[in-house]
């Protein structure tokens, strides 16, 4: 297992880890009934919170931030020289999450995207990780809880029996969830992003070459260049900028200069 701790990046405490050790932390907590409030860090993610002081803040006070996209992990070999020759791909860490759950016979909840996806999601899962308990899933509603509705989610969730829960709503608004549900839940709370809709088999993950050479979000551009145009095309740039400004010491960004954002209506 690989830990080097938490590292600087743009700002953002990122975790220098591998897939063993994020499986190891969040199943622990699982077992024991403890907060793990994670995230799986691409680009995009990481350079919304370098520019946004709150969505910093939030970040800085998960229990894991790994670094989901390639890019994320070069900068962290770059940085910091830690060595880590993978990334900790969102979809591929809630897979080994969910294999070992089932083996562990801890149950686990979804929540976000859509009906259909969720439908879909929870036939396909239990095949691919033999075993899996499912303790409930619900589909977002696309907007601002309610206090009552935010009370019966909690009360949901908590009451189904799960102990890890999965949020798939997309960046940022499922780290907005997993940082304010964290207050509520004592159990590990991923947010994987598209992994709902890989899984559920909706979207076709890139091939395995595409990948490695940190190509994704040209696959998923293509996919959709309408909805992601402006969050590859200008968010790359931005976060290709501060990554030189940091690595050259033009920049020294402080971790400690999130700013607490207000009381919050739980999206969901």
């Amino acid at each position: 297992m690989i830990h080097h701790g938490k590292r600087n990046v743009l700002g953002v405490s990122i975790d220098a880890m591998d897939y063993e050790s994020a499986v190891a932390k969040i199943l622990e907590c699982a077992r024991s009934g403890k907060r793990c409030t994670t995230t799986a860090l691409a680009v995009h993610g990481l350079t919304m919170a370098a520019l946004d002081r709150q969505q910093q803040f939030r970040l800085n006070s998960f229990d894991l931030a790994v670094p989901d996209g390639q890019p994320v992990r070069w900068a962290l070999n770059l940085l910091y020289d830690v060595g880590l020759r993978t990334r900790v791909y969102g979809p591929k860490l809630m897979i080994l999450v969910c294999q070992q759950a089932a083996l562990q016979r801890i149950p686990v909840f979804f929540y976000g995207s859509r009906e259909v996806v969720l439908h879909d999601l929870c036939e396909r899962m239990p095949h691919t990780c033999p075993g899996l308990q499912i303790a409930g899933f619900q589909a977002s509603r696309f907007r601002s809880l309610t206090r009552p509705e935010h009370r019966d989610l909690v009360k949901r969730i908590a009451g189904s029996g799960a102990r890890i829960l999965f949020a798939g709503l997309g960046c940022p608004r499922q780290e907005i969830f997993a940082y304010e549900m964290g207050e509520y839940l004592n159990m590990p709370i991923l947010a994987v992003g598209a992994a709902f809709d890989y899984h559920a088999g909706i979207l076709r993950e890139p091939p395995s070459l595409i990948q490695d050479f940190g190509l994704q979000w040209l696959y998923r551009l293509l996919q959709e260049p309408r909805r992601l145009w402006r969050r590859y095309l200008i968010q790359n740039a931005e976060f290709v900028t501060l990554f030189i400004l940091q690595w050259m010491g033009l920049w020294r960004p402080n971790v400690r200069n999130g700013q607490p954002p207000p009381t919050e209506m739980l999206y969901g």
